[in-house]
């Protein structure tokens, strides 16, 4: 299926150890994006963990508190970006990891939809094998609001929290589909969420806010990022490749 990923078909893995910047990394994905469009390079699956940011949506930045909510996120040190994709407001830290997947695609975007529930059901798997409850569909009241937000559900009570956001951008020729799974330290997150939401006065739940060992204690990024790879692998013919490669 050219609009995911296929067992037939290779995708190159990359990790990028060290963050080349709040606003640097946010580009790159971009970047790269338009290399697969060219032609220069293949699927891609490019992990990495982000410094302390609060990628806003579009819509945030006609709000009459966006100002007002950039300041809140620098006074909680979070940098605060616009993202290209749509979506609101999504906060994440070193203890998240992100996953953009680029591939080359003829026909991009008659697959857009299908590759949220697609992707959806992917890191809900991967998120399973840690020990997760997952589920894909959006919770009342979350953050970034979305159809094919996986959450995990706690086994003590049944609340659910949100773990994972999914946004895409689809050009002519290619797609980056780039998700955030939060898997350590959920209350900085929290904290500038609610400052920055409040400040754009958007209603939202705090409590749908959370992180991996929230629910399963212990587990860290890299058990997360080792779940992830395994399930992809089910998927695809991974090949491990090094990040300086793509000459960030």
């Amino acid at each position: 299926m050219q609009h995911a990923v296929s067992g037939t078909r290779t995708l190159t893995v990359v990790r990028q150890d060290t963050s080349l910047g709040a606003g640097r990394d946010l580009e790159f994905g971009l970047e790269l994006l338009a290399r697969a469009k060219a032609g220069e390079i293949g699927p891609t699956l490019r992990l990495y963990r982000p410094e302390p940011t609060v990628a806003f949506g579009q819509r945030d930045t006609r709000l009459p508190g966006f100002e007002a909510a950039a300041r809140a996120c620098r006074d909680n040190g979070f940098e605060p970006l616009v993202r290209r994709a749509g979506g609101r407001a999504a906060a994440y830290h070193k203890g998240t990891l992100i996953v953009d997947h680029i591939e080359p695609d003829t026909d991009a975007i008659a697959g857009s939809k299908t590759r949220f529930g697609y992707f959806g059901q992917l890191f809900a798997d991967a998120l399973h094998i840690v020990g997760v409850q997952a589920g894909v569909g959006e919770i009342p009241g979350e953050y970034c609001p979305g159809e094919f937000s996986v959450h995990g559900t706690a086994p003590a009570d049944g609340s659910r929290i949100k773990l994972v956001g999914t946004a895409q951008r689809v050009v002519a020729g290619g797609w980056l589909f780039s998700s955030v799974i939060v898997v350590q330290n959920s209350a900085p997150i929290r904290k500038v969420l609610t400052d920055s939401y409040a400040a754009l006065e958007l209603d939202w739940d705090p409590a749908t806010a959370g992180a991996v060992e929230d629910l399963v204690p212990g587990v860290d990024v890299q058990a997360v990022e080792d779940a992830l790879l395994k399930t992809y692998a089910g998927h695809a013919t991974l090949e491990a490749a090094s990040f300086s490669g793509l000459g960030a």
